[in-house]
């Protein structure tokens, strides 16, 4: 549960971060280009962050609109599985005697974090892939500069597989444990133990 918390908390901040892309000028070394998918910013030594917001969505390219939907759907399912999973914990007194709900309730968290995790890891590898293609592409001449990778891909790498792991842990910790037994109850091997003394018992009360 922890490292899915962490892996939604770092995936929100890699959607609004605008450090997914950083173009250094050759011409200009004082001046940083860098791009987010809400904003592209200039960082400058004397002046410092300018940022402004994109105009238009439709004038965005298609990895960068689809990559919006992908992430605000990311942010959703992580939180719906925070929600779901948290739910089903032991340590709350909700359901307690519900054990099977609890159990389901665990497995379906641990689902939809793991559709959150691919949720981020989509959009930042096709992004990623997307820069690398222009970076290395030979018909543009050699003067124009080219984007690289922000700190922003290395970030949403780190949040998606943070939540695949955290919603398979969930998964497989719900799947292995098993219910407790009721007050009572005794397993087969100890209620056998159990009943042979006292069977020899009332063998020797009879005789």
């Amino acid at each position: 549960m922890s490292l899915s918390l962490l892996g939604w908390v770092l995936a929100c901040l890699t959607n609004y971060l605008p450090y997914w892309k950083n173009l250094n000028l050759e011409l200009n070394e004082m001046e940083i280009w860098t791009q987010g998918l809400w904003q592209v910013c200039v960082v400058q030594e004397e002046v410092g962050m300018e940022c402004k917001d994109f105009d238009s969505f439709l004038a965005l390219p298609v990895e960068l609109r689809v990559s919006r939907v992908l992430m605000f759907l990311s942010h959703g399912l992580g939180l719906l599985g925070l929600l779901v999973s948290g739910s089903g914990l032991d340590c709350l007194r909700v359901g307690e005697r519900q054990r099977e709900r609890k159990k389901r309730l665990l497995i379906l968290g641990g689902v939809l974090f793991w559709t959150a995790g691919v949720g981020v890891l989509v959009p930042v590898s096709w992004v990623a892939h997307v820069t690398v293609q222009e970076f290395w592409d030979e018909t543009l001449p050699e003067v124009v500069p080219r984007w690289e990778f922000g700190e922003a891909l290395f970030l949403g790498w780190f949040a998606g597989f943070s939540l695949l792991l955290g919603g398979c842990l969930v998964t497989w910790a719900a799947c292995c444990t098993q219910a407790p037994l009721a007050a009572g109850q005794f397993p087969a091997a100890e209620t056998q133990y159990l009943r042979h003394p006292l069977e020899m018992k009332n063998t020797r009360l009879t005789v």
